[in-house]
């Protein structure tokens, strides 16, 4: 399953994280002594959620990042998707 928010579409980004900034301001080049560079991943902040279905009313569990879940507690709707909420019956 891909590590992906299923309604924006928010993945993993890669990148080169840098331990220190050794010799760019000069001392022999800016190439003699040249920063170690270690590939990483940033993966999304993802989470389960039931949500339904505006247009046809079916709820499903979909995993979503923080920040979609955090609009949709606003009580917006995000691509023709809003939280379910349970009603509870006495």
């Amino acid at each position: 399953m891909a590590n992906r928010d299923a309604l924006t579409g928010k993945g993993s980004m890669f990148g080169g994280h840098r331990k220190h900034r050794r010799g760019s301001s000069g001392g022999g080049g800016a190439w003699s002594f040249r920063a170690q560079t270690t590939l990483r991943q940033w993966k999304p902040n993802l989470r389960k959620v039931r949500l339904e279905n505006v247009i046809t009313g079916k709820i499903e569990n979909l995993k979503i990042s923080m920040k979609t879940y955090k609009k949709l507690r606003q009580g917006s709707v995000v691509e023709n998707y809003k939280l379910f909420e349970k009603t509870s019956v006495k």
